[in-house]
């Protein structure tokens, strides 16, 4: 599927994965628009890249994404391309210490995670299955949801955070059978170690010993990297269905 001359979605595009990969959209020729909090986008500054529109949004919002999808709709290009990056990932065990797992918090991390997920998914497929079809196979768009490695070997104190990318990888077959029939395929990424601003206040020996533990390149990920990767699901029209790890062959240790 082309990209340039669509419309592009893209969820927690103020930073990180995000950031990066509205930036490799745009740059291929779409016009994209990036869903993120008020306070991400203020943080972001001037530092948005041409091409790329941040609108204030709660993802776990039902009225805020539509709001989104409606700024789409009125620029008059087709939305055809939706990528999920919006997370968080706060950790706590489920007793410890300080007694059992704070319940908020749970709730919290499932809610961004996979609710967000799923409910900028819901409301970006029907607007794109109202698009003409692009192709003789009836293809009309693409999303693209983030999960983790976490998802399949969740770390000590990653209760939360594994339940909720576990969920998004689960999604991610029965929504590409759900929504066949309008042409839109689904994939998911699930990153291992990314070098994305939640790692920015680690200490240089602590960023080593993550490093050392993937095996090939022994490296953390780049969010260019990740970028590179959603654009090449957009541009393979047969992907569908699957998720990718990206995580230089890492399997994350119990802590």
């Amino acid at each position: 599927m082309d990209i340039a001359h669509t419309a592009a979605l893209v969820t927690g595009a103020a930073s990180g994965l995000g950031a990066a990969t509205a930036k490799r959209l745009a740059d291929a020729g779409a016009t994209v628009f990036g869903l993120d909090l008020p306070q991400s986008i203020e943080r972001a500054g001037d530092n948005v890249p041409d091409g790329v529109t941040l609108l204030p949004t709660d993802v776990t919002s039902g009225d805020e994404v539509q709001a989104a999808i409606d700024t789409i709709d009125e620029s008059g290009l087709p939305l055809r391309i939706v990528v999920n990056c919006a997370g968080v990932g706060w950790a706590g065990r489920i007793l410890s210490k300080k007694g059992p797992h704070d319940l908020e918090l749970f709730r919290t991390v499932i809610t961004v995670n996979l609710l967000g997920t799923f409910n900028v998914m819901r409301l970006a497929a029907d607007a794109i299955a109202k698009t003409d079809t692009v192709d003789e196979s009836g293809q009309r768009g693409v999303v693209i949801n983030t999960a983790s490695v976490a998802a399949f070997e969740g770390q000590i104190g990653q209760i939360a955070y594994s339940a909720s990318k576990g969920g998004v990888h689960g999604m991610t077959v029965p929504a590409a059978r759900d929504l066949a029939q309008f042409g839109i395929r689904v994939n998911t990424i699930a990153p291992g170690i990314i070098d994305t601003p939640m790692l920015a206040g680690v200490t240089d020996e602590y960023r080593k010993g993550l490093e050392a533990g993937v095996p090939f390149p022994s490296r953390l990920g780049q969010p260019a990297e990740y970028a590179q990767l959603a654009q090449m699901i957009v541009e393979h029209d047969y992907l569908n269905g699957e998720t990718i790890r990206m995580d230089g062959a890492l399997r994350m240790a119990p802590r």
